[in-house]
Formats: structure tokens, C-alpha cells, sequence
């Protein structure tokens, strides 16, 4: 069951992303998330989701691959999840990317939250 809770909160994420759903992401992404860009940039949660409602960073779809090694340990967790994704980021595309996200959790009053988040690619 909880390995299903893990995935579910990954595809919601992707999902959000694309439905420009600030308020759903805004609920599953806390202010102290850390988003680690394929750059390597750490941005804020804040700074993330005012570049999706300006648009700077737009989804437009996903399509999932593949989610794999999920680890839990007690009251943490993690994932890794594949899709490709066609966005518009910073100026660029809109391209088509296979995105990997190494999605980090903790168990939280009994409910698992996204406590990190690293972008790269996959092959």
C-alpha cells in the first residue's frame, strides 16, 4: 500500500505541473521542498511555482515510463520516477524530455510528504 501512496504523490506532482495546478502543488510540494534542477540549481519552491503561473516554465505533458526503486526505510522513502515531458523551461522549446525524478519523502503525522526533489535525465 504504501509503495502505491509513493507513486500516486509522484504522478500527482507530474500531473499538477502540467494543469498549471498551483494549489494542488502548493499542497503536495512544502515551502521547504528542495527542488534540485538538472543544472544543478537549487530553487525554491516559491520561485518554482511563480515561474509555472508566468509561464516561464510550462508543462504541456507527460507521459510516465517507469517508477522504480522505491526504498523505504521507517519514516522515510524514496522513488524514482521516468516520463517524458514536453515542456517550455526558461526560454527553451517547448522540447520533449526524458525527465527523471529521485522524489524524497518522510512520514509526517502518519502522511508521506515530498521533501525533495532531483531532476536529471535518463536514457
Amino acid at each position: 500500500m504504501t509503495k502505491e501512496v509513493l507513486k500516486d504523490l509522484h504522478r500527482q506532482v507530474n500531473q499538477a505541473m502540467v494543469d498549471k495546478d498551483i494549489a494542488k502543488l502548493e499542497e503536495l510540494l512544502k515551502a521547504d521542498t528542495v527542488l534540485v534542477h538538472m543544472t544543478g540549481y537549487k530553487q525554491p519552491v516559491s520561485e518554482w511555482l511563480d515561474q509555472i503561473k508566468s509561464e516561464e516554465m510550462k508543462y504541456y505533458s507527460w507521459k510516465e515510463e517507469a517508477i522504480k526503486d522505491i526504498v523505504i526505510d521507517g519514516d522515510k522513502a524514496s522513488l524514482i520516477g521516468q516520463s517524458r515531458v514536453k515542456a517550455l523551461i526558461w526560454g527553451g522549446g517547448p522540447h520533449t524530455w526524458p525527465l527523471q525524478i529521485e522524489m524524497h519523502f518522510e512520514k509526517v503525522d502518519g502522511q508521506w510528504e515530498i521533501v525533495k526533489q532531483i531532476a536529471s535525465t535518463y536514457e
